[in-house]
């Protein structure tokens, strides 16, 4: 039960005057939320400032300057009837003699006369500008007289909006907001409020929403560090407690002589590197404790994480226990599939998969054996963890490039095993400051080296207006036997324009290169996109266009070219995991970066880290840097931000200070009992984590 202390916060945004079906659809759209409630309007922070602070006199006015001038209005000049596009004119001056002229379009006499009644001392509001000589100012942003000064705001919050909505009703409807804001219990630690200089969470809010500075809203406020170390301590109070939960739950040590794993390792065509033999050791000491294993296993492109998740599985298996496996796309489960499988059978081990295709009597057999326990490790998508599908004894739970991972997701999983342990790989090096914000409650594994025998891969940025240089030299590559895949971007996060710019760029190249080339998507039905892989991988085609679909799992050894057109629209990230789909054989290599010139600062900085370096590790924390965290995680393009306060760039520095903080309070008041604990509820409750407090009931 939420406290009811939280209920106005909670109330829908319907509840406030002026907000019907129609206002409410638009700002369901602007906040992200089904059904928006007063938490998140109030959460919807500035993007800036209107300062109409300037009060100058007419005669110091400058040109193009927003500017609040006292003024009398003189005398109305409506436009001429022969000339009803001129404007509507209201002469206006002050007491030195200046004057200003306020210009209006297709302007109601009545209503101007009954706003600026000549005689009158009005507050006029807006962007100045001399036109012909003469001071003037188009459309005045406010008028208002003596009394309506006094309430004038002089620095007006500007808000993100969208399509429907204007600045003034949101600043109203945010108004009425503040109003309803209840008087909270303090939660955070009143020596660290101090120390850093932090106000109360409702000062804070009244200071972003109602300005007396422009400095006042900007990431690094007080009032906005307030708000953001809020919502990391949320998160980091929430995974903390899912790792208490995890650890008190007992596990079952899974451990064996180790044989099974030697089967797999002999299967293998090279030997382990020196991060995969760590990593290997530290998952299989997780394995054996009685405690659940929560692990995250991160390693750059081709670092090799399936063989070591397979070890892990080979692991639990030989002790008589159970394996899934679970990617986020069809097309990469097959590719798992295809490492896997070999491997699982020359070491005796009985693989399966399972994925949406997968139907009918084929899918009941699958079902059938794994209840049965005959199925010792079953690869699939999320199809995995949906009811229905039952394992006779689940001891490991890897999960395959699963960024965003909520409580209740993990706590699904853990729940088709008796205490399963977990596994989640990543192939995105994540920054450390991701790591600690997303997998805090993970313990971590790092793969830094690539397989012996992987060659750099050239990278070269070259110019669009090369175009016709770039595909006469795809043709060489063709000619020589290579093959070669050609990706085109995501345009304005819409699926229709990626699949058309991949779609128009198979039918030119095709037009040249003929049935050599082929095209895979992401709109296509799984045998489709089966069928153009295995082509590929065959060399019936040599030219695969695509779209983003191949960014991850893709293996094809024998490609040794990739072209990536319109790069600049890419993250960093995201180009080195389709630079790392080349480079996997014994050959030589080739990355072009297409660009439209010219290039931006920031597409520019990308470009050329990418050509200064292979490291995942640093190119991650790079794009971090360039680009904020919703992005390097993929979670901007989902629609799903990562935050809504927090901006890494500005408050990454806080991450180690909340987990800390979380660890401490758990120390202290393991069930949020005391005063500062209640008060934590709240706080889990306004940040969305409050399925974190089921846990604490749960125990």
């Amino acid at each position: 039960m939420r406290p009811p202390l939280l209920n106005p916060l909670f109330a829908p945004l319907t509840s406030l005057p002026g907000v019907g079906p129609k206002f409410a659809r638009l700002y369901a759209r602007l906040l992200g939320r089904p059904v928006p409630y007063l938490a998140d309007l109030l959460f919807h922070l500035p993007s800036g400032t209107i300062d109409r602070r300037a009060r100058p006199k007419l005669s110091q006015v400058r040109d193009g300057q927003l500017v609040t001038v006292a003024v009398t209005v003189d005398e109305h000049h409506p436009a001429p009837r022969h000339r009803p596009r001129a404007p509507y004119r209201v002469i206006t001056s002050d007491e030195t003699g200046f004057t200003l002229t306020l210009a209006y379009f297709n302007a109601r006499e009545d209503y101007l006369r009954r706003l600026l009644p000549p005689g009158s001392r009005r507050y006029v509001s807006g962007v100045a500008q001399f036109y012909d000589g003469m001071l003037q100012m188009v459309h005045p942003d406010r008028i208002v007289d003596e009394k309506g000064f006094a309430d004038l705001p002089l620095v007006e919050p500007v808000y993100p909006l969208t399509e429907g909505l204007t600045l003034g009703h949101v600043r109203r409807l945010m108004k009425e907001a503040l109003a309803r804001l209840p008087t909270l219990p303090e939660w955070q630690d009143a020596a660290w409020l101090a120390r850093e200089r932090l106000p109360s969470f409702g000062e804070a809010l009244h200071r972003l929403h109602r300005p007396s500075a422009p400095n006042q809203v900007a990431p690094d406020s007080p009032a906005w560090r307030r708000l953001a170390y809020d919502e990391l301590l949320a998160g980091q109070l929430a995974l903390a407690l899912l790792r208490a939960r995890m650890r008190r739950r007992a596990g079952r040590g899974s451990s064996g002589s180790g044989e099974l794993r030697a089967r797999v390792l002999k299967a293998l065509p090279y030997a382990l590197t020196p991060s995969q033999q760590k990593a290997l050791t530290e998952i299989v000491a997780d394995l054996a404790r009685p405690q659940q294993m929560l692990r995250l296993l991160q390693g750059d492109v081709g670092s090799g994480k399936t063989v070591v998740a397979l070890l892990a599985a080979a692991t639990v298996i030989e002790a008589g226990r159970q394996a899934a496996f679970m990617a986020p796309t069809e097309i990469l489960a097959r590719q798992h599939w295809t490492t896997v499988a070999p491997l699982a059978e020359a070491a005796g081990i009985r693989v399966a998969l399972l994925t949406g295709r997968e139907r009918g009597a084929e899918r009941r057999a699958v079902l059938d054996r794994l209840a049965r326990g005959e199925i010792d490790l079953l690869l699939g998508t999320h199809v995995l963890f949906q009811e229905g599908v039952v394992f006779r004894d689940l001891g490991l739970a890897i999960v395959d490039e699963q960024h965003r991972f909520g409580v209740h997701q993990r706590l699904a999983l853990a729940q088709k095993g008796a205490a399963a342990d977990m596994l989640v790989l990543t192939a995105t090096p994540i920054p450390r400051t991701l790591v600690l914000t997303y997998f805090g409650d993970m313990d971590i594994s790092e793969l830094r080296e690539k397989p012996r025998g992987r060659r750099p891969v050239d990278t070269r940025a070259v110019s669009l207006a090369r175009l016709s240089e770039v595909e006469d030299a795809i043709g060489r590559a063709l000619e020589a036997g290579e093959r070669a895949y050609w990706v085109c971007p995501l345009v304005e996060d819409s699926e229709k324009t990626d699949l058309a710019a991949a779609a128009a760029r198979f039918a030119k190249l095709r037009e040249r290169f003929g049935d050599r080339v082929d095209l895979v998507h992401g709109r296509m039905k799984g045998a489709e996109k089966d069928a153009a892989m295995a082509r590929f991988a065959s060399g019936r085609t040599r030219l695969l266009v695509a779209t983003t679909v191949i960014e991850v799992g893709i293996d094809v050894p024998d490609a040794t070219v990739m072209v990536i057109e319109h790069a600049e629209r890419f993250g960093l990230a995201q180009l080195h995991q389709l630079r790392g789909r080349v480079g996997r054989g014994g050959g030589a290599s080739t990355c072009l970066l297409l660009y439209k010139a010219p290039l931006g600062e920031t597409a520019r900085a990308r470009l050329a880290v990418l050509r200064e370096t292979e490291d995942g590790f640093r190119i991650a924390e790079e794009d971090l840097r360039l680009r904020g965290e919703g992005d390097v995680l993929g979670t901007r393009q989902s629609g799903d931000p990562a935050f809504r306060i927090v901006r890494l760039e500005s408050h990454g520095r806080y991450v180690s200070a909340a987990r800390e903080d979380a660890a401490l309070i758990l120390k202290r008041d393991p069930m949020l009992a005391g005063p500062r604990g209640q008060a934590l509820r709240l706080l889990l409750y306004l940040f969305g984590k409050d399925e974190a407090i089921g846990l604490i009931r749960a125990g």
